[in-house]
Formats: C-alpha cells, sequence, structure tokens
C-alpha cells in the first residue's frame, strides 16, 4: 500500500493540510486569547475608572466608611478577586478584603513592580503598562491586576481633610484584580474546538481527496497496468476504455494507439514471415507439385473418356479432374505473386491488350449471362509496358467482376481513355531518405496500401512519430504523437535525429515552418508541418507540368466490397471470396501496376458494384 501513487498523493496532501491548517488554528487561538484578554482589559479599566469616581467625593469628605462599603459592594461582584487602595509607601488603606487593610505590599512583588523603580514611585505610568498578568501561586489560576495610579489634584489638596502637600504628584494607586478562570476555560475550550476542527478539515478533506485521487488516478493507473499486463501476455486487441480528456484519458488513447500499432506491426511482421516462407516454397512448387498435378490430371482426363459407359466413376473422376485443375490454379497463383519479375516492356497499344484478355474470359461471361460492355478510345496511343503482365492484370480484374456478379447476370464495362493529369495528387514516393542518406520509408505502416515515410516529431515536450501520406498532394497522414496546433514541431530523422526542418523557410499558406527530405534522383520534397495544412512543393515533378495517363476503368455490376474491407484487397492473402480465392490476385495486379509507376484504385457499394480505376503513364521512367 506505502508504494502506491495514490496513497503517496493522500498522504502528501494530509500533511500538508495538517501544516497548513495547524498554522492556522495557531494563529487563530492567538488571536482568539489576543481578543479575549483585551476584553477583559477593557472591563477592567472601565471599572477602575468607575471605582474612582465613585469614591472620588467620599475621599474628599474622607467619609471612610462610604468608602469602604463600596469598594466591598464592587469586589463581591462575580469574577473580581480585590480591589484594594495603597498610599505612597505602599500601605492598603482600603480593601475588599477587610483583613489586607494596613498592610504593606511587596513593592518588588510581581503585582507592584510597574510602580517602582530603584524604590522611587513612578509619577506617570503609561495605560500599557498599568495591566499585569500574574498567579498568586504557582498552582493557581490566572490574575490580571489593573494599577490605575490616583493624582494629586487642586481639589485635593484645597479639601478641608487635605492631608497631603500640593508638590506631592501621586498620593495612592488603586489596584482591581480579576480572575482569568472563566477566560482560560473559554480559550481551553476553543483550542479543543480549533482541534477538533482541524483534525475533523484534514480527515475530511483526506477522505475528498482520496476519493478523487481514486477515480481519477488510481483507478486508470490500475486500468493501465492491467492492460499492460495484457499486453505481454499477447493480447494486443485489448483497449482501454477511458473517453475523459485529461492527461489520464491521453495516455489512454496513447496506450490504445500503441497497441494498434504494435498489432499492425505484428500483422506486417507476420505478412512478411508469410511472403518469406511462400518465397521458399514457391522456389520448389513448380517441380514438387506442378509435375504431380499435370499426371494426375492427364491420367484423370484419360479415363474420364474411357469411362463414358459408367456414370458412378466418371462422377469421381470429374471431381478428381476438377479439384486438380483448382490446386494447379492455386499453384500458378502462388508462382506468379512469388515472381513479380520485372516487367519487360515494349511498345503495345492497350485496347488490343484489353481485347485479347476479354477474349479469354468471353465464354465464362457468357455461361452466367454477364454482359461485357467496352468503351475503347480508337485514337489512344501506344504505351510502353509488358503487355503480358498487363494482360494478366485485366484477366485477373475480369475474373473477379465475374465472381462478384455470379449466376445471377450482371454487366461489366471496360472503358479506356487519355488523360492529361497534374503530378499533385497521384505522384507516389518510393524512396525518401534525409541528409545523411538514411531512409524513411515504413514498410510496416501503410497508407492506402503503399509504404508511408516515417519521420520522428517533439510537440511541446513530447515525442512521437509521423508517418507521412506516399503520395504528393494527398496529406492522409497518421500522427502517433498529440500535436499542439498553436505551437511549431520538431521533425527529425527517426534514426540520427537529423533536424528536416528546412531553415529560414516558411509555408507561404499559413506561416508555420516546412520540412523537406530527399527523393533519390527526383530531387528535395517539401511539406508544411502544421497538422492541418495540406501545402507541399516537388521541384523536380512539377517542372515537368501535365503528363499524359492512359486510365482504364473496370465497373460491374455484382455484389460489392464492404467499407471496412477496401482498404484491405490489395493485401496479401486477403479474400473476400472465402474459400474461393487465396487472396493473391490483387496483391499481384498491385505489383504489376506499382512496378509501371502507375496507379490502381477502387470504389464500390455493397449490392451496387465496384469499379476498379488504373492509371499508366505513356512515358515509363
Amino acid at each position: 500500500m506505502f508504494k502506491k501513487i495514490g496513497f503517496k498523493l493522500i498522504l502528501a496532501v494530509g500533511i500538508t493540510a495538517l501544516i497548513t491548517i495547524g498554522i492556522f488554528s495557531y494563529f487563530n487561538i492567538q488571536s482568539h486569547t489576543s481578543s479575549l484578554l483585551a476584553e477583559v482589559e477593557r472591563s477592567a479599566n472601565q471599572l477602575s475608572e468607575t471605582v474612582k469616581h465613585s469614591t472620588r467625593y467620599d475621599m474628599l469628605l474622607n467619609q471612610r466608611d462610604r468608602i469602604h462599603k463600596i469598594i466591598n459592594t464592587i469586589g463581591e461582584q462575580p469574577g473580581i478577586r480585590d480591589v484594594r487602595v495603597l498610599n505612597k509607601v505602599g500601605e492598603i488603606i482600603y480593601s475588599s478584603h477587610q483583613e489586607d487593610v494596613g498592610k504593606m505590599v511587596d513593592k518588588m512583588a510581581e503585582s507592584c513592580y510597574k510602580c517602582h523603580a530603584a524604590d522611587k514611585p513612578l509619577e506617570r505610568l503609561p495605560i500599557k503598562d498599568r495591566t499585569r498578568i500574574f498567579r498568586i501561586n504557582p498552582d493557581s489560576s490566572r490574575v490580571m491586576g489593573i494599577i490605575s495610579p490616583i493624582y494629586n489634584e487642586p481639589s485635593c489638596w484645597e479639601a478641608d481633610c487635605h492631608a497631603h502637600s500640593k508638590n506631592q504628584t501621586v498620593l495612592g494607586v488603586l489596584d482591581v484584580t480579576i480572575s482569568l478562570n472563566d477566560v482560560d476555560n473559554q480559550i481551553k475550550k476553543g483550542e479543543i474546538e480549533i482541534v477538533i476542527f482541524a483534525i475533523s478539515a484534514v480527515l475530511a478533506l483526506s477522505f475528498i481527496i482520496g476519493f478523487f485521487v481514486r477515480r481519477w488516478v488510481d483507478k486508470p493507473v490500475k486500468e493501465l497496468l492491467k492492460a499492460t499486463d495484457q499486453v505481454s501476455l499477447g493480447n494486443l486487441n485489448y483497449t482501454i476504455k477511458d473517453r475523459r480528456n485529461d492527461e489520464m484519458g491521453m495516455l489512454a488513447r496513447s496506450f490504445n494507439n500503441m497497441t494498434k500499432k504494435l498489432s499492425e506491426a505484428r500483422m506486417q511482421l507476420f505478412q512478411s514471415d508469410k511472403m518469406a516462407s511462400l518465397g521458399r516454397l514457391a522456389a520448389g512448387v513448380a517441380h514438387e507439385i506442378n509435375n504431380p498435378l499435370t499426371g494426375v490430371l492427364t491420367y484423370s482426363s484419360f479415363l474420364l473418356k474411357r469411362t463414358q459407359n459408367n456414370p458412378e466413376l466418371q462422377e469421381d473422376l470429374k471431381v478428381i479432374v476438377r479439384e486438380t485443375k483448382r490446386s494447379r490454379e492455386i499453384v500458378k497463383s502462388l508462382l506468379d505473386f512469388a515472381r513479380q519479375s520485372i516487367p519487360k516492356k515494349n511498345e503495345a497499344n492497350i485496347n488490343d491488350i484489353i481485347n485479347h484478355a476479354s477474349s479469354v474470359v468471353e465464354n465464362q461471361l457468357a455461361l452466367n449471362h454477364i454482359k461485357l460492355i467496352k468503351k475503347l478510345d480508337a485514337q489512344l496511343p501506344n504505351i510502353t509496358v509488358d503487355s503480358n503482365q498487363i494482360q494478366q492484370v485485366f484477366i485477373n480484374l475480369l475474373v473477379n467482376a465475374h465472381d462478384a456478379i455470379g449466376e445471377r447476370g450482371g454487366t461489366i464495362t471496360v472503358s479506356s481513355q487519355k488523360l492529361n493529369l497534374s503530378p499533385y495528387g497521384i505522384t507516389h514516393i518510393k524512396k525518401a531518405v534525409c541528409s545523411k542518406r538514411h531512409d524513411l520509408m515504413d514498410n510496416e505502416i501503410k497508407i492506402d496500401g503503399m509504404p508511408s515515410i516515417k519521420v520522428k516529431a517533439i510537440s511541446n515536450g513530447n515525442e512521437g512519430f509521423i508517418n507521412l501520406d506516399p503520395v504528393y498532394g494527398k496529406c492522409r497522414h497518421q500522427y502517433g504523437i498529440e500535436l499542439d496546433v498553436k505551437r511549431d514541431i520538431e521533425i527529425m530523422c527517426p534514426q540520427c535525429s537529423q533536424s528536416l526542418i528546412a531553415e529560414g523557410k516558411k509555408c507561404p499558406k499559413c506561416g508555420a515552418p516546412i520540412y523537406n527530405f530527399e527523393v533519390p534522383s527526383q530531387g528535395i520534397f517539401e511539406g508544411c508541418t502544421r497538422k492541418y495544412c495540406d501545402w507541399q512543393k516537388w521541384d523536380a515533378v512539377d517542372v515537368g507540368g501535365q503528363r499524359e495517363y492512359i486510365e482504364i476503368k473496370i465497373s460491374d455490376t455484382g455484389c460489392g466490397i464492404a467499407k471496412e474491407d477496401l482498404s484491405k484487397i490489395f493485401e496479401p492473402f486477403f479474400s473476400t471470396k472465402g474459400q474461393k480465392g487465396t487472396g493473391l490476385g490483387l496483391a499481384v495486379i498491385w505489383g504489376i501496376i506499382d512496378n509501371h509507376n502507375g496507379t490502381i484504385n477502387v470504389e464500390s457499394e455493397p449490392d451496387k458494384g465496384t469499379v476498379f480505376t488504373i492509371r499508366l503513364p505513356l512515358m515509363q521512367t
């Protein structure tokens, strides 16, 4: 428990609150004590003045009995311990305690030292020095004494009973002592109340803080620990369900994003492993599988012709022939995908290639009542391509369209046309390096099926990665870091941390700093560092102006492709056909089009059909 961050936070807050409330309580008690003593002192001063005024005329007339009566009456009031009148030599001439009359007081005692210094009485005593607090006995309650000097006035020396000379300044002292027992009890009660309040406040504050720490810190941290345990066990699909907007929510989202990318990276690694294994497998497939399959197909076909009079045997042989052909197609797909050979380009007419491809599948389409419509531009110029590979692309797409339509019948439309397009939004970056020649391409995280450009970013003290869109002009970047859009960010190489920020250059669109990197043999690529700005510049590509493309569209009225599957259809081994497909056809198509510096895109809606758009540059590089 002592190691938990929640307990440490509560302990820290509790100690801070204890110290703060303790200091506040101390000064509050001091203030309360001072206020009570000041009030008692004020009351005692008023009482002294009252006694002096009450006995003034009786003293002038020397009516001692009346003076004694007044002093005794006042001395009997609750809280008043003693009322005395002392002459200048310290003799008690009047007292509320008759047994003290005539006694001499100790001038050096605590109750008298204010009036005397070196046995000489003070002629003038400041008001602040008239009060003293002392104890009669060490174990007795405190007492407040108020000393009020009785000065010699004209009415005193002119009176008939005057017994003092005119030159005498102080005639005596009125000494009133008041018990502070009730005041001390109130002070003690106040101290107890303050202590109880302080303890209650600390406990209440600790409970409240504990509640919110448990809710805002302890619970999210436990959930994060649970999530890390799940990830350590290999469960990369575990997500933290925290939708708060504070730092814990950001941490949860970052964790989810991390596990998602780890899952994608693991899948990419798995796919790479499968590809490597497939490559090794494909090398021996031709001899180890194709030859036996050819023998099985030949003999089963021969037996099929010789057993025309045996229907039962023919059915079995037909199954053998069908499954053997299917196995041969699977092997052929594996070989096609594994080879990915460099295209042997020659001049050819794209319409002729389309016609050759359609003739291959013509009968298959007719059997399922599928109509093939061609809208080909007869004026298309020749293009430099590998005719066999491009024909394979068209055959695969037509077969896929046939499978999507099925036996219900439908329409496949193939069109071709020449386009003049700007490189902006089309040109694909296949290589990117920093100034130290480190590769920036990331084959693990792909955008629209293409390897992205990975850079390291630092924003407001946070560090993470950004995967840039590899298509010039398209800003479908993936951010692995929370960016502060109000501040500039630092972009650098993820391998050597070399800055990619272009010194002295600003984005002409928003004024933010720009980054740049080299595309080997194709110059410098520049882009804006601000998240929501789409400014990019690639001079080496822009200088060529618009480029000529031949666009081929193959659309069908089939079942379509689900939205969540569109981003995966070009990945190896992904298939929407279930057991009927190998998941390699579109991956082969992607590789062929990419090797021709072209692009392929797909648009589809379930139950409405699919459109594949291929663009091939007329001038191959």
